[in-house]
Order: C-alpha cells, then structure tokens, then sequence
C-alpha cells in the first residue's frame, strides 16, 4: 500500500537509512523492532533456506511499507531478510511508536490494518499458485505479478521494466536457475516471451493466465510488491 493512504505514519519517522546496492536493511535474527517506509529504490524481501538457497518473496519500492513485524505482542526476530536491489533511502518508524499511535489513531488503525490484510492476501495467493500448479505455477505466477507490478504496455507485449537475472528470477520461483532456464527458453521458443536489453518481454499474458488457471484476482492482489 502507498503512503497516500497512511500519510499519518510519515509524521512518526525515527530516523533515514541510506543503503547502496546490495546492502542489508535488515537480516534474518536481527531484532524486529519497527517498519519501514521507501523514499527512493527497491528492496526486495527474501530468506536463505538451510542448503544456503535464497528465496525470495517480494520487491518493495519507492513509496511502499516494509512491515514484517507482529504488533501488540513480545518483540521478536526478524525470519527474513531485506536487501536492497539498488541504492536506497529508507525511514524506519519504531514498533513502539507504531503501536502507541494506532490505539489512539483509530482512521489510521484501520488503514493499517488494510494494508496488513492485503499483505496476508497477496502472500495467499502466490502459494496457491505454487502449490496448485507446482514449478509451471510459481514461474508463470512470478511473471504475471512482475508484469502488474512493473509492467509497460508496447506494441508487441508487456515489457516488465526491471532488470532480473535468470538466478534472481528463480530465487522468486524457489527453484533452480537451470529449471527456470529451461522453462524460458521453452516460452521464447513459443514467443511467448522474449528479451529486450535485458528485460522480460511478455507477449502474450493471457497464455501465462490460462495456463495458471488465474482467478482474475484484483491487481492489487496479484503483484510482486
């Protein structure tokens, strides 16, 4: 959700947090002691499996919240980590704060409160599709929600506007960079896709949708941030 509709949290800001490229907002067993909001940047969410694997699970950008902390209750770890995918501005809100403002801010405990549910929903429905359509599932379900999140319309597809590697997009799918090779080189063959400087090219999305038995969820529902 975009600080349009939590403008109230901005006033809470503790402090800013510059990162360059690569670097940690926070890791796993770091103390999970407020949000996070973007000024400028992406950075995405992830976890590293025991077998040393990364997983990752969202891309938050410019004007998002980053709020993997449970309220009202003891402070805990945090389980995953958040690094940044290019140089970054971010300001943290303490949980304490948070807390404090949300009971006596009832409009902006609700907006909250939205925001988390949506959060909840989105998580949902990428597992659905993980593990109601296995490796196919998560791949095309990983397309179709960069496409909504970064997607810009040409004349011959969708061209998600961010530059991913091949391991990068597996670590969204939690599989194998040759697996996630193979199925691409699969989708260029049936020009399904293509590359552009780098770029996915989607040409046809409504294959992808089909063949994932999409729901026709909203859009907000369906992204990768």
């Amino acid at each position: 959700m975009k600080s349009s509709d939590l403008e109230g949290l901005l006033t809470l800001v503790h402090k800013e947090i510059e990162l360059k490229k690569d670097a940690y907002l926070f890791q796993e067993g770091d103390l999970a002691d407020g949000i996070y909001y973007i000024r400028s940047g992406k950075i995405r969410i992830g976890k590293v499996t025991p077998d040393g694997r990364e997983i990752a699970f969202q891309i938050f950008s410019e004007g998002d919240f980053i709020y993997e902390i449970s309220l009202y209750s003891d402070t805990a770890l945090y389980a995953v980590h958040a690094r940044a995918i290019e140089d970054s501005v971010c300001a943290k809100i303490k949980k304490d704060i948070l807390e404090e403002n949300l009971l006596l801010k009832p409009s902006l405990n609700v907006e909250f409160m939205k925001m988390m549910s949506l959060h909840h929903k989105k998580m949902q429905s990428k597992f659905r599709d993980l593990i109601l359509h296995g490796k196919k599932g998560a791949l095309y379900s990983t397309l179709i929600r960069l496409a909504n999140s970064y997607g810009i319309e040409k004349e011959d597809g969708i061209l998600v506007d961010l530059s991913l590697t091949n391991q990068e997009l597996a670590n969204f799918c939690g599989m194998t960079r040759e697996v996630v090779n193979r199925m691409l080189s699969s989708l260029k063959k049936d020009a399904k896709l293509s590359m552009q400087d780098g770029k996915i090219l989607i040409h046809d999305l409504d294959y992808l949708r089909e063949e994932n038995h999409c729901e026709i969820c909203p859009i907000e529902i369906c992204k990768i941030d």
